[in-house]
């Protein structure tokens, strides 16, 4: 991911407090919320852009932001970012290899064609969840965040996440053909 453009180079005004919080979660969040945004895009280039957004977003309005809260806001960011790019129809890598493009595989892809069948399977799956279901998955599965992290970050009850959890895992199972 690129780095963060300094903003005093640039003659921008920038609150000293709001910078720090940016730049330190910039560090801890930033490779995170990538792949949390990767997960809904498809395409590197546009879940760096997702990113980038996000603290652009945050920066502007940090002073609005409780500090112990930025991540979870960072990480709604980046999800509504995502349905947003998806929303308007940009063309992703599986819509482009559906197309008829052709892609080269390393020497060692056969080997792990099977792993990645089955990851791919399990992505697809949760890709096709209803919406909050599948944001509940992301937050609590692949990115390990706590019931409370993701009722801050979606702005749901946390019985809420426990059934949009439930009633996904289900779905999952269903369509995987896994016992829940």
């Amino acid at each position: 991911m690129a780095r963060i453009v300094d903003a005093r180079a640039q003659g921008w005004t920038v609150n000293r407090e709001a910078e720090t919080l940016v730049l330190a979660l910039f560090d801890r969040e930033g490779r995170n919320l990538v792949r949390l945004a990767r997960l809904f895009v498809d395409d590197v280039d546009a879940a760096e852009d997702l990113v980038q957004e996000a603290f652009i977003r945050l920066a502007r309005h940090a002073h609005r932001v409780e500090t112990a809260r930025a991540p979870a806001y960072l990480r709604s960011i980046v999800l509504n970012l995502a349905r947003d790019h998806n929303r308007r129809g940009l063309v992703s890598l599986r819509h482009q290899l559906a197309a008829g493009r052709e892609i080269d595989l390393p020497d060692e892809a056969p080997a792990r064609l099977v792993a990645d069948e089955q990851q791919a399977a399990v992505l697809d799956a949760v890709r096709h969840l209803p919406l909050r279901q599948r944001d509940c998955v992301v937050l609590r599965y692949l990115h390990e965040l706590g019931i409370e992290e993701i009722s801050t970050t979606l702005g749901i009850s946390p019985n809420s996440v426990k059934t949009h959890l439930k009633r996904a895992l289900a779905n999952l199972g269903e369509v995987l053909g896994e016992p829940t």
